[in-house]
């Protein structure tokens, strides 16, 4: 018997380019929010999306807004005692995976990465987005240069908190006159009856509206992504795949 090295026992793809495409995916910093709880970002907003780029044959690197260790929202760990996510396998297997696992204790800072080098950046979301993302000038400097070099950006769920103060260049608000998609109301008002308090110090539909953007839903928790030019935007968690399947498509590969 013939044995082989390398990994031609891996899903085959056919690429467009031999240049391998390369594209980050920033989850955000640990924090805490106001009422106290330690918050990270959500799992399968990393976990779906990195499965569907490098299951392409797409290099993904992990980034967060300040650099360093990363952590998961406890709701969104499979392996949580409230079983909230028990169902999420792809989360499961990543956060089961050491090799994997190790990216999350010290990812680049978005500052840090050669943007010149990147395909496409897709920002995940959670429940730190909503008290780190917003006003992060570092993130929202990198979303505004691989915006304005004309390659695909991408936000989903509490993510999309990156985009609702950024301008571009020319001093417009990048959401401005565009249909984007985000964590809704209703699924706010959702979570804050499931926990008895208000979740989110501000919501992301009406800011998104405030900034002159077109906002539009799927309905609770139905997984939807839309694309507006080389903006992509996606509703919540469950949309991160769709997320990730558009970048794909846009990327030719």
């Amino acid at each position: 018997m013939t044995t082989t090295t390398g990994d031609r026992h891996h899903v085959a793809n056919d690429f467009v380019s031999t240049r391998r495409k390369r594209v980050a995916v920033v989850v955000a910093n640990p924090a805490v929010n106001q009422h106290g709880w330690p918050v990270g970002f959500w799992a399968a907003e990393l976990t779906h999306p990195y499965y569907e780029l490098t299951e392409r044959g797409i290099d993904v690197v992990i980034a967060s807004p300040d650099g360093g260790r990363v952590e998961v929202d406890a709701l969104s760990d499979p392996r949580d005692a409230s079983r909230w996510s028990a169902e999420d396998l792809i989360s499961m297997g990543f956060l089961s995976t050491p090799e994997l696992v190790a990216t999350l204790a010290d990812t680049p800072s978005v500052t840090d990465l050669d943007l010149t080098q990147l395909d496409a950046l897709l920002v995940a979301g959670g429940q730190s987005p909503m008290f780190t993302y917003r006003h992060h000038e570092g993130l929202a400097t990198a979303i505004r240069t691989v915006f304005e070099a004309e390659k695909p950006v991408a936000a989903y769920c509490h993510g999309v908190a990156a985009l609702v103060d950024l301008t571009l260049s020319d001093g417009s608000h990048l959401v401005a006159g565009r249909t984007v998609t985000g964590f809704s109301d209703v699924e706010e008002n959702y979570g804050d009856a499931a926990s008895g308090v208000r979740i989110m110090p501000w919501r992301l539909e009406p800011a998104l509206r405030e900034r002159g953007a077109n906002y539009v839903s799927a309905g609770l928790f139905k997984a939807f992504a839309v694309r507006d030019g080389r903006l992509v935007t996606g509703q919540q968690q469950y949309s991160g795949r769709k997320v990730a399947q558009t970048v794909i498509e846009m990327l030719g590969v």
